[in-house]
């Protein structure tokens, strides 16, 4: 079993990971208008998953 002081080693920067991601792809969502991402993306954790791969794939320039 990891000792307190181990763990806190690595589940503070994820959670600082997930919730810069989170925060940046909500924000894209947002001022995109897309509801059902939206939702998505503030209801499921996935630990910056989801919010990377919804920046990735769907916020690319449209030129």
């Amino acid at each position: 079993m990891l000792e307190p002081p181990l763990l806190y080693y690595w589940i503070f920067p994820l959670i600082i990971w997930s919730a810069v991601w989170k925060l940046t792809a909500l924000w894209k969502a947002a001022r995109n208008r897309q509801l059902v991402w939206f939702i998505c993306l503030a209801i499921l954790n996935t630990a910056g998953i989801l919010p990377i791969l919804y920046i990735y794939y769907y916020q690319r320039d449209k030129s």
